[in-house]
This record gives structure tokens, C-alpha cells and sequence, in this order.
């Protein structure tokens, strides 16, 4: 693979991410929609203790919907705040790295892509493996749950 070639698939990992964010957000808005017409419904239903607990469940699920929705938009910043054309020596965040046992696209954690046949990790600068890899090199090697890993590049 040439260097051209990662470039395109740090381009397609970043739209992916994109991507995965954006039906976060888009499903936290709903949540939030959803939940806070069950309120406004139950406002409108008889009192009593059962309108009253309902009323709390609604509540509840408009705070966890909120939440959610707020970090879909946290995780937002952070994406937005990646340059997929950065170029870097050092694993930073952005950073496509090509190690002999996986690759792994310094972003947001969204696990798992696959990009003509081959696989790559989006992970997160603060997940355990992406603490080892930052601000390492080329040619550097560590070890993580009792696997051995070589950066083999950096893009």
C-alpha cells in the first residue's frame, strides 16, 4: 500500500466516524423528542400517584436522552477537531497507525472498520492501547495485554 492509498483510507476512517457520530446524535435527538412528548403526554392524563410516577419515568428518560445527546455532541468537538490532513511523525490524535498486529486510527471509539478487506480500529486518544501508542514513533514497540506491537507507520 503506498502512502497515497492510507491517506484515502485515513479519509474514509474519518468519514466513518463522522458518520457513526452523526446517528448518535441523530438517535439522542429523537430520544430526547420521544421522551419529552411522553411528558407532555402525561401531563395531560389524569393526577393521582400513577400520573405522578409516570410523570417522574418521563423525567428520567429526558435527563438519560439529554445526557446521551450531549455526549453524541462531546464526541462531535473532538472529531471536528481532527485534521485527517495532518501528517505526523508522533502518534497524535488523527493519527493513522500501522502496527504488525492492527491498525488503529487515533479519533472517537467506534471499534471495528473495515475498508477493502482490511481491518481498523477507530479508538479513543484515552483508551488503554491509544495511551501506549501516543507520542510514540515509527519502529517503536510495546506490549499490550501480553501482545506484542510494532509501529510499522505513522500516518
Amino acid at each position: 500500500m503506498t502512502i497515497l492509498n492510507f491517506k484515502e483510507i485515513k479519509c474514509r476512517l474519518y468519514e466513518k466516524c463522522h458518520e457513526s457520530v452523526q446517528q448518535r446524535i441523530a438517535n439522542a435527538q429523537l430520544a430526547v423528542e420521544n421522551a419529552t412528548e411522553s411528558g407532555n403526554d402525561e401531563t395531560k392524563s389524569s393526577a393521582g400517584d400513577k400520573h405522578e410516577t409516570g410523570r417522574a419515568m418521563a423525567q428520567l428518560e429526558q435527563e438519560k436522552s439529554g445526557k446521551q445527546l450531549h455526549e453524541a455532541l462531546e464526541l462531535k468537538k473532538m472529531l471536528d477537531r481532527i485534521s485527517i490532513d495532518q501528517e505526523s511523525k508522533i502518534v497524535s490524535p488523527g493519527s493513522l497507525v500501522i502496527t504488525n498486529n492492527g491498525n488503529f486510527y487515533i479519533s472517537i471509539s467506534i471499534g471495528k472498520i473495515i475498508i477493502e478487506d482490511i481491518i481498523y480500529f477507530a479508538i479513543s486518544p484515552v483508551t488503554p492501547i491509544a495511551n501506549l501508542l501516543m507520542g510514540k514513533t515509527k519502529s517503536h514497540t510495546f506490549v499490550f495485554n501480553t501482545q506484542s506491537y510494532k509501529i510499522e507507520n505513522i500516518i
